[in-house]
């Protein structure tokens, strides 16, 4: 199982930016997706998340700015995220969680900065 984030990079305050995680080895279908952030020196934090029936779960700090969809042709999940501020500075990372047989991936990491 590979779990590839890509999207990061530099932005301006009010802007935006679209994360995408492409999955490979098991299916959307069975899995559950999440978004996680960790900034320096922080622990790392649950973002959002997609379940298998599409069930969205969004921390409060992103609400309204931030929406997690999946594309189960492309097996890809993508976290669109609008307004960003500088405190969503951060590696974003996604993940893979499996119910049964009870499995978890992680993806490498994508930087996401914020400039003021």
């Amino acid at each position: 199982v590979q779990l590839q984030a890509s999207g990061g990079g530099l932005v301006q305050a009010g802007g935006s930016l679209r994360l995408s995680c492409a999955v490979s080895g098991i299916t959307l279908t069975v899995t559950t997706i999440a978004w996680y952030r960790q900034a320096p020196g922080e622990q790392r934090e649950l973002v959002a998340s997609i379940g298998l029936r599409s069930t969205t779960v969004y921390a409060d700090s992103v609400k309204g700015r931030f929406t997690i969809s999946k594309d189960n042709a492309k097996n890809t999940v993508y976290l669109q995220m609008n307004s960003l501020k500088p405190e969503d500075t951060a590696v974003y990372y996604c993940n893979a969680k499996r119910p049964a047989p009870r499995a978890e991936y992680w993806g490498q990491g994508t930087q996401v900065t914020v400039s003021s």
